[in-house]
């Protein structure tokens, strides 16, 4: 199948989900807009092999009452980041693409993901010999009692106070937390 049948209904899900965003932040406004240009270039803008910049997913994981985020250790490039990576052929809209990549790699079942993009971060990365991540990251919510289980992709995981993160954190990952915390609270009042 043709990549650009292969990512049609994931291009269609992000181009209307962030056409229709209100950004969290000026520089989230400002990613969100250079997102949508990166997507007038069609399906193919959602897969790995586009060399300009693809679109990728991520997720802050929260615990029920917002007291914990989970984060892993990279196992690339060895700093704490939030859950997320690429977008695969089979996703077909982008918040749950975040939920698959967040339940892949915290090995917790019964995530629930906010369907309302928290951010977008643009960043250089090293694919295809040197590429651009267009990252759209999503609020999920871990069950009462969830227990992590590291995956193949991480070196460790763990859960941090919201105002205590680790270090090395890696860029962008703090300005996850308030957006986060604050769908959690839009969630649970209505």
């Amino acid at each position: 199948m043709p990549e650009t049948e292969t990512y049609a209904d994931l291009h269609a899900d992000a181009t209307a989900v962030l056409s229709r965003w209100t950004a969290t932040s000026p520089a989230a406004a400002a990613n969100r807009d250079r997102t949508l240009a990166l997507l007038a270039a069609g399906p193919v803008a959602m897969s790995r092999a586009h060399r300009p910049g693809h679109v990728t997913a991520s997720a802050l994981v929260l615990d029920p009452a917002g007291d914990r985020v989970l984060l892993c250790l990279h196992g690339k490039f060895r700093k704490w980041v939030q859950l997320g990576g690429h977008c695969e052929p089979g996703d077909r809209a982008l918040a749950a693409a975040a939920l698959r990549e967040a339940t892949e790699e915290s090995g917790i079942a019964g995530l629930v993901v906010d369907p309302t993009p928290i951010d977008v971060d643009i960043h250089p990365v090293a694919c295809q010999g040197g590429s651009l991540h267009y990252d759209v990251r999503f609020a999920v919510l871990a069950p009462a009692g969830a227990t992590e289980r590291v995956s193949a992709e991480s070196e460790a995981l763990g859960w941090f106070p919201p105002d205590r993160l680790p270090e090395p954190l890696a860029d962008g990952t703090v300005q996850l937390v308030a957006p986060a915390l604050a769908t959690l609270t839009r969630r649970a009042t209505g």
